[in-house]
């Protein structure tokens, strides 16, 4: 599994003796991919040393293994020794730096389990694609990590353990777990334990080194006691962490006996020699290995065989994802902290949808999954750290488990292992986008694998991959009418290996792989030819020769409009991806990745339903990220190289077709996803070019995260052009999103923040917002906030400051008088206001008069919105009265009506009710709407005007259509 710390070369060499400074980048522990082409003919048996005692639960044999390392200077050595392991192997990589700054492995580590296995179980042929994970075998249950070494069923000793396992199970993580228990004195059975990367001993090629110079170049404390190794027997326990990159010929003829650890000799003849016992007989030896490899060793030298089977048991799921979501820094950034129940909701989610036997169940069998599922719910619901995008998640996930790995270390071609992925399940993936499926048959996939093939080692290196990753990436489908399909592990791994496909251009039309040879074949030909028969054409009359000739030199740039073509086509194919109005009103993609994590609230869908058409909005947002500069350096890392060049002109197709699509008005959640797209390619140029045109942002009702506020940001915080709205009424947002977003609202002339429930906190960086020196806003909507007569206090601190607000909206922000009497009092400091709307704020008489003899006063103010406060009759008539003979202009609307006649401001009053009914009391609105009807027909008896009757008959219609609506009585 990769989770756990991986380690580069120099982790395990000489770099642990002296504690070498941690760099930037840690690589993870070194991976697995040398897949033998058949076992190798077996060398002479040597007889295994037996005893009849556990090697991991019980004491020693009595005699000279029981005073080992007494010694003063020899325990000094080996403290030292645990204490440089220690030092490096819990060191984090950048990868788990995300969780938190004080974030630890060893508090999250859950055990795989582990199966104890037969060598005819290893021998005997698989059936189909075999996927499914292998319950234990009965009568062998399952190992944990202390029993590795224990009597097997003769009650023999056991010396030598080989655990193997798929990528992703856990072998790394084991590795680490075992080392580490060593370091902090939780495996006492192991006196000295001496790890060794079998990558690292490759690396050193046929190089002769003895095991002293080994040992003492890596682990430099141990130099003074490499003499007392052979006295150690069994609780001296080397482990050498994958097999798979070394070559070993266990043939006489091939390596040769050797039992002096002094003697030179290279480096995988004296693993042959340890694992023959020839060397140190007596030692223990953990071996870990892909299943490929296993042959390597005869199963005569073998004591134990064990299956690394991932989280097997949803238990063990629940477990993992329990102790690494609760973590106390899990979601902790600066301005947001995630609070226990938020973090234990997500845990319940999760392990609700791992109850309902549910995709990801089968997915996080693998615990490097689990690793996945926790890094994607982190970025979703935790402030992002600068740079991290979706697909750097995944790009990273796939460093930390194939960075650094070929196919087959016997292959002359040293072929990348996630190449061939790319290559194999890419097409897949990329096939089922096109064809719009996420369930393959086995056929589907054998079609997939096998295309192409044609030699004995294409053969070989396909059998390799599937023994060994082809679980990784594909799972069968436990959904009910899909049994006996696959699909890829996570939704999402699909979509991302099918952008993978194209940006690698390993999508190529027939035209394409042949024409590509041949256009360059007859250009060089053309260009020597015409030459010649330019000079000979001079002396015969053949001109028309050199003419056909040099048609040729034309042929190159024919072909290289054809790929031209073929770019711009899958560009149109991407984003007509990106815009397709059948998922117009559907979540954004953040929402619908985090849904297939956590599971939908609410009833599911029944299974006898029509199932709905499926979507993948996420491949476009992949194709743009893995265009990235940081994501090509990644894949270049793992052997998928992405040419500079290419990457221009797959930019420039997807710039041309973007341009085009990418002006029409969309959904908010679409929008969103636009935005996305933007923040996953991660270059500002050609963002802030594409979006020029950009001058409505309209995002009302999309659950704005902290990521989603960070993605906002990133993208248009940097732009110039002016954005004449931007809206983003009903979105969740918290303080820490309003100071996220502070650069793009510096751009908005209106800026509407409805519905948020932003209180007197909120108000404090809307204050900061006002008083900012480039601050434009004319208008501001901050109705159906709770932001109470403190919020407004602050409010009114930016308003003394701020020359470029016009219109402000404070209805339903529960002023109550207290806030009506401040904005009384102060409002003579702004001079350029025009509009002020505190309706439905539950003010008196007194406060509201108070007001409006202040907007009378004021040198701009034009209109004052009053109504649906807790007027009398009688104040609402003072308030007519005071307004006929005021000297300003501001009206004051405090009713549907003025004296006898019906308000021009009525439509508007009776548009802004039935707009925010969803959010208001319903009881209160009722009886504001009897008091204003009482009014209305009152009105009408007084009047004898037919044109001022019928208006008002036309109104009372419109008011008892809306209290029908809310329960009341129509009439």
């Amino acid at each position: 599994m990769r989770w756990g710390l991986h380690l580069s070369r120099a982790s395990w060499g000489s770099g642990l003796g002296r504690i070498p400074r941690p760099p930037d980048r840690i690589p993870f522990l070194m991976h697995w991919s040398w897949p033998p082409k058949g076992e190798h003919p077996l060398g002479p048996l040597r007889a295994f040393v037996r005893y009849h005692r556990s090697s991991a639960d019980t004491a020693p044999p009595p005699g000279r293994h029981g005073q080992l390392f007494q010694s003063t200077s020899a325990a000094e050595a080996i403290h030292l020794h645990r204490q440089n392991l220690a030092e490096w192997f819990s060191r984090l990589p950048r990868e788990e730096r995300q969780f938190g700054p004080t974030f630890a492995l060893d508090t999250v580590h859950v055990d795989p389990v582990i199966r104890e296995s037969t060598p005819d179980e290893l021998l005997r042929p698989s059936s189909g694609l075999a996927l499914d994970h292998q319950s234990p075998s009965a009568g062998l249950p399952p190992l944990a990590l202390s029993q590795l070494f224990n009597l097997d069923a003769c009650g023999r000793r056991v010396q030598t353990v080989v655990l193997y396992g798929t990528v992703g199970t856990g072998k790394s993580t084991l590795v680490r777990k075992m080392v580490l228990d060593w370091c902090y004195g939780r495996l006492p059975t192991f006196k000295l334990v001496i790890p060794f990367s079998c990558e690292d001993l490759s690396s050193l090629g046929p190089a002769p080194a003895s095991l002293c110079q080994l040992v003492a170049q890596r682990y430099p404390p141990l130099k003074e006691i490499l003499t007392l190794m052979p006295a150690a027997g069994p609780r001296l326990l080397f482990v050498l962490h994958g097999l798979e990159r070394l070559n070993l010929d266990f043939r006489l003829a091939g390596t040769a006996l050797c039992s002096d650890l002094k003697e030179p000799a290279a480096p995988a003849a004296i693993i042959v020699n340890l694992l023959r016992k020839y060397m140190l007989p007596e030692a223990s030896i953990l071996v870990t290995t892909r299943p490929s490899a296993i042959g390597r060793i005869p199963s005569k030298y073998v004591g134990r065989y064990g299956e690394i089977c991932g989280f097997s048991d949803t238990n063990l799921q629940k477990l993992y994802f329990q102790l690494r979501l609760n973590q106390p820094d899990c979601g902790h950034s600066a301005g947001f902290s995630a609070t226990p129940a938020q973090r234990d909701h997500l845990v319940q989610m999760l392990s609700r949808n791992l109850e309902g036997h549910h995709q990801i169940a089968a997915a996080c069998f693998l615990p490097s999954y689990c690793w996945l599922v926790c890094a994607t719910l982190h970025f979703l619901h935790a402030p992002t750290p600068a740079g991290q995008t979706l697909t750097s998640i995944y790009t990273s996930f796939l460093r930390l488990n194939f960075s650094g790995e070929t196919l087959d270390s016997t292959d002359p071609s040293n072929l990348s292992l996630m190449a061939y992925a790319a290559r194999t399940m890419g097409k897949l993936a990329y096939e089922g986008v096109s064809s719009r499926k996420t369930y393959f048959s086995e056929e589907d996939v054998r079609g997939c694998l096998e295309a192409g093939i044609k030699t004995e080692e294409e053969f070989q290196l396909l059998h390799v991959f599937h023994r060994d990753a082809l679980r990784f990436f594909l799972a069968p489908c436990v959904e009910p009418g899909h049994r006996g399909t696959f699909v890829f592990t996570v939704p999402a791994m699909q979509e991302y290996l099918a952008a993978l496909y194209i940006v690698l251009g390993l999508r190529k039309t027939t035209l394409q792989r042949v024409g590509k040879e041949a256009a360059e074949l007859m250009g060089r030909v053309g260009e020597d030819v015409s030459l010649v028969l330019g000079i000979v054409a001079k002396l015969l009359p053949l001109r028309i020769l050199p003419l056909l000739f040099n048609l040729l030199k034309v042929v190159p740039q024919v072909f290289g409009r054809l790929v031209g073509k073929s770019r711009e086509a899958v560009a149109q194919a991407m984003v007509l991806e990106m815009f397709r109005e059948e998922d117009y009103y559907n979540d954004d993609v953040l929402d619908q990745m985090g849904a297939s994590i956590l599971g939908v609230e609410g009833p599911r869908r029944h299974p006898d339903e029509p199932p709905e058409d499926e979507v993948f909005e996420l491949f476009p947002m992949f194709m743009g990220g893995l265009l990235s500069a940081h994501n090509r350096a990644v894949l270049a890392q793992l052997g998928c190289p992405i040419k500079n060049l290419d990457a221009l002109e797959n930019a420039q197709a997807i710039k041309k077709k973007l341009g085009k699509l990418g002006q029409q008005v969309l959904p908010p959640s679409e929008l969103l996803d636009h935005l996305f797209f933007h923040y996953e390619f991660q270059n500002q140029r050609f963002s802030n070019e594409l979006l020029s045109s950009l001058r409505q942002l309209n995002l009302a009702g999309v659950r704005m995260t902290p990521l989603k506020c960070t993605v906002v940001a990133a993208v248009l915080g940097s732009g110039r052009h002016v954005l004449d709205e931007v809206n983003f009424a009903s979105c969740q947002l918290d303080p820490a999103g309003l100071r996220t977003l502070m650069p793009v609202f510096l751009r908005a002339r209106k800026l509407g923040l409805q519905l948020n429930s932003l209180g007197p906190e909120a108000c404090r960086d809307l204050r900061d917002l006002l008083l900012h020196d480039h601050c434009q806003i004319t208008t501001l909507r901050l109705s159906n906030n709770p932001l109470t007569a403190a919020g407004v206090a602050l409010l009114l601190e930016g308003l003394k400051g701020n020359t470029s607000l016009t219109h402000l909206s404070l209805l339903h922000t529960g002023l109550g008088d207290e806030g009506l009497e401040l904005l009384a009092a102060q409002l003579d400091h702004n001079h350029q206001l025009q509009e002020l709307n505190v309706a439905y704020n539950g003010a008196g008489d007194k406060a509201a008069l108070a007001l409006a003899k202040a907007a009378w006063e004021h040198p701009s103010l034009e209109l004052l919105h009053l109504y649906f406060n807790e007027l009398s009759s009688e104040g609402r008539q003072v308030l007519r009265d005071l307004g006929g003979t005021a000297e300003g202009g501001t009206r004051v609307v405090a009713s549907l009506t003025e004296g006898a006649v019906v308000s021009e401001y009525w439509s508007m009053i009776l548009s802004e009710v039935q707009r925010n009914l969803n959010s208001w009391d319903w009881t209160r609105v009722r009886r504001h709407l009897e008091l204003l009807l009482r009014d209305l027909e009152d009105n009408r008896g007084a009047t004898l005007n037919p044109w001022r009757k019928a208006q008002l008959l036309r109104v009372e219609g419109e008011v008892k259509a809306l209290l029908e609506q809310l329960g009341g009585p129509g009439s």
